[in-house]
């Protein structure tokens, strides 16, 4: 269970940790402070052997199966076709986001080519346009020295994330060092928030495709766009998606929620770790990497189908909730689904059939919010401020400005209304008329000429024009 590695003084957090205690075991449940750093199994001497032991699989895993393509894995010749459209997509990134995201977000349920994961994944997040709105802020954040109390359980936890992985095999690799640095600098980029044990993994994924400075800003995407609110200190957000994801079972999956209440196991007691770490702890790599593709083109919607789907294959049958009477053997069914089930392609093809729209998890979300209680300490969450995908992110920032920061100049056009049509302007008729009565209004000193008695039989030769 990862928690955030303050204090657990909020309700929320500490009712979790004890819950998990006295369900789990002290044995099964320790704190950071209170495991030995020389237990892992990332140390060297695990590590160090015959040469066939230290081989590193396709994803870099020591002694690894994924060495090969598993079942179902698309041939050669398809993922040179995908890696050319997606060549071409992020060549003209604004034009395919602004007019074809629906493409983009099909190539991503498909699945991003291994090779193109480093270039697809900042363009979808929009971690890109952060680093080009700071250019140096990272550097600043690395080189400035770190809260010693965050730098302390940060080197603690270090060893922790994968670590079979040979990026993080040594303490002293390119992996360990860039991943604190990393979460150094996030920590000095939101003091308020600081660090959770939860980042670790995610940062790790990050820096297995992306060099540190993109890790970072991809990080800060996740936590403050994707999930905000889930790795402060009160974690306010997830309270929240347990509620909505206990809904959305009750509404979808009737039978299994019910053995669920029955036995006691909450939701809190198997989301926060699915939901925190984006899945990297629970399934097998390949298929963490395609939920992530997903995930960063869909949004949080992709993590309740993806939870969804895993509690239907561990309880989904009347044979599998029978031979879970407890808690205990319902969290290890949870923990413990056939791999075979979760092999890539047939599993990222359940997760996007489960009936689960954004409507309908906004619909949701709003229903929950209301029904919090008021009395809840720490401040209120605020699903608002997560936005749903990519599409959302990139007009998002278009709309605040990708160039500086600053919200572009949009030119205005300025319509002036039409002037109001002058009549032509007509030759008086003259033909057959006299202007004597023109002639003889008091406009001036009196005209000569014969007296008013005369001018009445004044022929058409006389009058005066």
């Amino acid at each position: 269970m990862l928690l955030p590695s303050e204090p657990c003084s909020q309700p929320v957090v500490a009712w979790v940790w004890g819950t998990m205690a006295q369900a789990l075991g002290e044995d099964l449940v320790q704190t950071s402070e209170g495991q030995d750093d020389s237990s892992s199994l990332g140390s060297d001497s695990e590590l160090s052997g015959p040469g066939p032991y230290r081989q590193a699989d396709r994803y870099g895993f020591i002694g690894g199966s994924s060495a090969e393509p598993g079942p179902g894995h698309p041939p050669a010749d398809l993922i040179r076709q995908r890696e050319m459209k997606w060549v071409e997509m992020t060549s003209h990134w604004e034009k395919t986001m602004s007019r074809r995201y629906k493409k983009v977000k099909m190539q991503c349920r498909k699945g991003i080519p291994s090779a193109l994961r480093a270039r697809c994944w900042p363009l979808l997040c929009g971690a890109h346009v952060c680093q080009q709105n700071s250019p140096g802020t990272y550097q600043e954040l690395a080189e400035a020295p770190g809260d010693p109390q965050w730098m302390e359980t940060i080197s603690r936890d270090l060893h922790r994330q994968f670590p079979l992985h040979e990026m993080f095999v040594s303490p002293q690799g390119h992996g360990q060092q860039g991943l604190l640095q990393v979460l150094k600098a996030y920590t000095l980029y939101r003091p308020e928030q600081g660090y959770c044990q939860a980042q670790g993994p995610v940062a790790a994924v990050l820096l297995m495709h992306l060099p540190p400075e993109e890790a970072f800003w991809c990080l800060v995407q996740i936590c403050e766009v994707y999930l905000p609110g889930y790795y402060g200190p009160h974690m306010e957000a997830v309270q929240l998606d347990a509620e909505v994801f206990t809904a959305l079972l009750r509404r979808l999956l009737p039978r299994v929620h019910k053995h669920l209440q029955q036995v006691g196991v909450g939701p809190l007691l198997y989301l926060p770790e699915w939901f925190l770490c984006l899945f990297a702890r629970s399934l097998p790599f390949p298929t963490v990497l395609r939920v992530w593709d997903a995930f960063l083109s869909e949004g949080v919607k992709v993590l309740f189908r993806v939870g969804l789907t895993l509690v239907r294959l561990a309880l989904g049958t009347t044979e599998q909730r029978l031979a879970c009477p407890g808690l205990l053997e319902t969290l290890g069914a949870l923990r413990a689904i056939p791999p075979t089930q979760l092999q890539e392609e047939v599993f990222m093809s359940q997760v996007h059939s489960v009936a689960l729209s954004e409507q309908d998890l906004q619909r949701e979300i709003r229903v929950q919010l209301a029904r919090l209680p008021e009395s809840t300490s720490g401040p209120p969450p605020r699903p608002q401020a997560r936005l749903p995908g990519a599409q959302a992110i990139f007009e998002a920032q278009q709309l605040a400005g990708v160039r500086g920061g600053t919200r572009p100049e949009v030119p205005q056009i300025v319509v002036q209304p039409p002037e109001e049509p002058r009549p032509p302007r007509r030759k008086p008729q003259t033909r057959g008329k006299t202007f004597h009565g023109l002639l003889t209004r008091p406009r001036g000193p009196p005209l000569e000429g014969p007296s008013r008695s005369h001018r009445g039989s004044t022929s058409f030769l006389d009058t005066r024009f």
